[in-house]
């Protein structure tokens, strides 16, 4: 037998002989209904891991990762509000089966085997994962999250912090809400885990509003590495700005002491609490977990011997609320009542289309109108003013774009390191603080999870976040949590639930050697391959500020995820052929002109046949110099176009423009290996496309200092030199 199926029985035969332990000698808010009740929540998540179990060893399940042990947590499903945004751990199942009975109608086992089973008919995930959510429940689904929840549930209490004093989109949420989080020791260890409380705390330590609940459910091991004893509580009892309480996991009573206790203090004071909730793990990691190869034999039952199940039946029966044969019944009822559903949930539909499954990757549209703040338009005039018959670059663009944006959506916040009174690392956000306010320009601190879990929980909340990541390279630091969290929570939520934000990120080479690989990236490969999100990068600063504008649309009507990367090298460049000519600067448009670019257009100039030049940022504009050279110095015309639209790309429009072209020079400012050229290739050959095709790339290495860089990347010679090679490999005359 497996250790589950030993757990069963052993629980039903020390109920029969009434060998309970030690029950509890706490008094209770809790009248004998609500006990009761929650033991059944207890039950059902226990029959529910056993179910599972037996299922899988029929190949009729396929997740086994269960809450055994951790049935405790139901009393954190009946003390706090069904509408206190729970971000929860994989063995919170008893937590939403308890909350879930406080909506009528609720079909909480049948949901939870229709998930097992990966049934199409599973209301949250639509059978794309097994997850613990719900839209009514208020619990966004999590998958087998290690601690990649706990900084979207910072943001989203940053949020709730914001709502007395910061316009947003009512979404449900209370004023005076609560965020709980819950996540196992092992997590702890997790710099996400470590980042986020960090971050909850610096914030609550400096006077921000941060009602959190921070729920470490702590069962003593990570899969098969232990938790070293007294290590949580040495780590979290005196963190400042972090309020500890600790609690029995085991006692139902002493878990709603320290759930009231914290209720009162994060919902009064507005102060996250770390609750530290300590139990067991039951019948290992998962169904495939034998725990015998790490753990011997008295170990494993001693801590079987600690069932919290057992010792909430001995609290039931002590207190003559329940006697020993009626709780033996009840289990037995629920037993029959799960496995009698279960027959009925493995014949349901699987999903099986391939338009199915990819149903929800992209949210759904919401069509709203923005929430306009009037106290700022005329300040905002006054400020565009100034600029009225200027041409200016590209950062211009973006800080008079910001403003526009920030008074036309009065529930944007906009965030990121040194972006309030500094302006930002060049000044792009200058002025934003002074014009909007401190809670609407905010700076963060130097965590990069933190800034995007920041954005997914502003997101949740009702607020439009435009975050900023001061450097490409440094995304690296946190790409799961745009991979892991914002990019995948349509997906497995079947469009219920969303993050929508914009993320704004300095980035590509080109900065005159300044700064290395670390502020010279010019790789953005880690977002291509993540579906349900849109990377975009402008060329110039009239690009630049109506990429804003539908990127805050698409975020504002569409939930979606932007990225616009902005390349730093074309910041202030004001000159295209020769100094003064200022060829390369635009005059700002208030609000979106009449002929302004839609989203997946891309921008094509000229229609010659012989050659096309194929580019984006950087590299369309150095193709515009190579362009001219071409032209007077080799008869050769060239049709430029800029993609505009990195993640899809627009390839539809992609290959209309490009149908009647002799010859096609790719050029890509990004490495040659992973690069969108790779992309655009196999585009370009997949639709059979006539044309000789040929590349131009940065080289596959990391940037040096000073003029080496050069050596690399890209130059409107190298782009020169390559075209002619092209055309004369095709025969034509250069």
């Amino acid at each position: 037998m497996n250790r589950a199926d030993i757990l069963h029985d052993n629980f039903i035969e020390r109920v029969a002989n009434a060998d309970f332990p030690e029950p509890s000698a706490l008094t209770s808010g809790l009248n004998d209904a609500q006990i009761v009740d929650i033991f059944e929540s207890q039950m059902m998540s226990r029959l529910l891991d056993i179910t599972s179990r037996r299922l899988s060893a029929d190949k009729q399940s396929f997740y086994t990762i269960g809450s055994s042990g951790h049935e405790g947590n139901a009393v954190f499903g009946e003390v706090f509000r069904v509408n206190d945004m729970a971000f929860l751990h994989y063995r919170s199942c008893a937590f939403a089966l308890q909350r879930s009975k406080k909506i009528p109608g609720g079909t909480a086992l049948y949901d939870n085997l229709l998930a097992f089973v990966a049934s199409r008919d599973e209301p949250i995930s639509g059978g794309r994962h097994k997850v613990i959510g719900s839209k009514a429940l208020w619990i966004p689904p999590q998958t087998s999250t290690i601690a990649s929840h706990l900084p979207k549930a910072v943001g989203a209490a940053h949020a709730l912090g914001l709502y007395k004093n910061v316009p947003h989109q009512s979404v449900g949420l209370d004023d005076d809400g609560l965020v709980i989080c819950s996540f196992g020791d092992a997590s702890v260890n997790h710099s996400t885990a470590q980042g986020a409380i960090n971050t909850a705390a610096w914030a609550a330590y400096q006077g921000s509003l941060m009602p959190l609940i921070f729920i470490c459910e702590d069962n003593g091991i990570g899969i098969s590495t232990a938790t070293p004893s007294g290590w949580i509580e040495a780590n979290y009892s005196c963190r400042p700005g972090l309020k500890y309480i600790a609690c029995n996991g085991l006692d139902i009573l002493d878990i709603e002491r320290a759930a009231r206790e914290a209720q009162s203090y994060a919902r009064a004071r507005r102060k996250p609490v770390f609750l530290h909730f300590k139990t067991v793990r039951l019948s290992g990691h998962a169904g495939s977990d034998m725990e015998s190869q790490y753990a011997d034999q008295a170990n494993i039952i001693d801590r079987e011997n600690h069932d919290p199940l057992l010792y909430s039946a001995a609290t039931l029966h002590a207190r003559r609320i329940l006697s020993s044969d009626a709780i033996g019944q009840m289990y037995s009822r629920m037993e029959q009542r799960i496995t009698r559903i279960a027959r009925g949930v493995i014949h349901r539909p699987k999903l099986v289309e391939v338009d199915d499954i990819m149903s929800s990757v992209w949210p759904p549209v919401i069509e709203r109108q923005p929430l306009v703040n009037p106290a700022t338009q005329g300040d905002l005039q006054k400020k565009h003013a100034r600029y009225i018959g200027k041409a200016v670059g590209l950062s211009r663009h973006i800080n008079l774009a910001l403003s526009e944006i920030m008074s036309k959506y009065a529930n944007s916040v906009l965030f990121g390191q040194d972006i309030a009174k500094k302006g930002g690392v060049y000044g792009v956000t200058q002025g934003l603080y002074e014009a909007f306010g401190a809670r609407s320009v905010t700076n963060t601190l130097l965590d990069e999870q933190s800034i995007l879990g920041l954005a997914i929980g502003l997101g949740h909340c009702g607020f439009l976040p435009i975050a900023e990541i001061q450097f490409l390279a440094y995304v690296h630091n946190a790409e799961d949590q745009i991979r892991g969290e914002a990019a995948t929570l349509s997906f497995f939520s079947n469009g219920a639930f969303s993050n929508p934000m914009v993320i704004r990120i300095a980035g590509f080479a080109y900065q005159k050697g300044f700064g290395g690989h670390f502020h010279n990236d010019n790789s953005f490969t880690v977002f291509r391959d993540i579906p349900g999100i849109v990377v975009a990068a402008p060329s110039s600063g009239s690009d630049a500020a109506q990429l804003l504008r539908i990127a805050v649309d698409l975020a504002h009507r569409e939930q979606r995820v932007v990225i616009i990367i902005e390349p730093i090298a074309l910041y202030t460049t004001l000159d295209l052929h020769q100094p003064g000519d200022r060829l390369w600067a635009n005059k700002y448009q208030l609000g979106a002109p009449d002929k302004a670019f839609q989203y997946a257009d891309i921008n094509v100039q000229g229609g010659a046949r012989q050659l096309c030049i194929v580019s984006y940022a950087n590299g369309f504009y150095l193709s515009n110099i190579a362009a001219k050279i071409l032209l007077e110095q080799h008869a050769i015309d060239c049709r430029l176009i800029d993609i505009r639209w990195l993640h899809p790309l627009p390839e539809q429009a992609l290959i209309e423009a490009t149908r009647d072209c002799d010859n096609i020079l790719i050029v890509d400012e990004c490495r040659r290996s992973g690069s969108v050229s790779e992309a655009l290739m196999t585009l370009f050959v997949e639709q059979n496309h006539s044309a000789n095709i040929d590349r131009l790339n940065a080289e596959d290495c990391f940037i040096p200092l000073g003029d080496a860089a050069n050596a690399l990347l890209p130059s409107a010679d190298k782009i020169v030199a390559k075209a002619l090679a092209l055309v004369v490999q095709s025969g034509q005359p250069s």
